[in-house]
């Protein structure tokens, strides 16, 4: 392998928590970089510091100008240019895409050094369905805003997946139950940390759960795809479980039940439970 790295940007993804999850060729990459654009210089030295990189890094991030991201691109010919997040993909709720889209009307070389990214690590966590997703970053910082953001999300029939923090946790968890209703949902956060944590619940339960207790770390929120229309009620749903439970164990019963209603296992499971009990 050639020291150096051809010319051009190269997205980087680094570790969202455990360092171990850099995978070698994003290393070599960082490595041989001939400079690093980084979210927070300091946060990216830690990382080069573990993987015994010495290679100058320039801040990027949205206070980058117009003037500058026109500079790095003309330094893409000839430069090997690394572009990191503090963690993560790049692009993913960061404005990278600015700088990608300016090196491509360049002509610039792109490549892509795939990762770890919060979004996509919640969803295997979080047991909701994964056919098919959205993602939509972080909700709006006020309150009349992020309920109008919501609203036009309320018809999407796909697993939701925002970005949020601990203080501001609470109020999105309550505005989503508002706006979504009772769907299934998970508060993933501090992924692949020691305090790895996945709560489920429905919107309401999390919100109840949160509601005096902001947690700390990363976190991502997951809301399920709305319930189908005609779907059967509580009401219902306990009826047939009652039937099927007077033959069943609670978990077969569920199957069951989920299936010839066609509503989640899980929800037909928790509530097989309750029942059984």
């Amino acid at each position: 392998m050639s020291d150096r790295l051809p010319p051009g940007l190269h997205i980087v993804a680094t570790p969202i928590g455990n360092l171990g999850d850099l995978s070698p060729r994003a290393a070599d990459t960082l490595r041989r970089a001939d400079r690093i654009l980084a979210e927070d210089t300091r946060v990216t030295a830690k990382l080069l510091n573990h993987i015994g990189a010495k290679v100058p890094m320039r801040r990027y991030d949205d206070h980058t100008s117009d003037e500058d991201r026109q500079r790095i691109v003309a330094e893409l010919s000839e430069q090997a240019i690394a572009l990191v997040s503090d963690a993560g993909t790049p692009l993913i709720s960061d404005p990278g895409y600015k700088l990608v889209r300016a090196a491509r009307a360049a002509g610039q070389a792109v490549h892509t050094v795939p990762g770890p990214s919060a979004a996509i690590a919640a969803l295997t966590l979080g047991g909701l369905p994964s056919d098919r997703f959205l993602f939509v970053g972080f909700l709006p910082a006020k309150s009349k805003a992020r309920a109008e953001a919501i609203a036009e999300l309320a018809g999407v029939r796909a697993t939701l997946i925002f970005y949020e923090s601990g203080p501001r946790l609470a109020d999105s968890l309550r505005e989503l139950a508002k706006q979504l209703g009772s769907r299934e949902a998970a508060v993933v956060r501090e992924i692949s940390k020691v305090h790895e944590e996945c709560v489920t619940g429905t919107l309401s339960e999390l919100a109840e759960r949160y509601a005096d207790a902001a947690p700390k770390g990363e976190i991502v929120i997951l809301a399920g795809p709305p319930t189908p229309a005609g779907a059967p009620s509580d009401e219902e749903l306990d009826a047939a479980l009652d039937d099927a439970l007077a033959n069943l164990t609670p978990s077969r019963a569920a199957a069951a039940v989920a299936e010839r209603l066609g509503v989640p296992r899980k929800r037909a499971y928790a509530r097989a439970l309750e029942r059984s009990r």
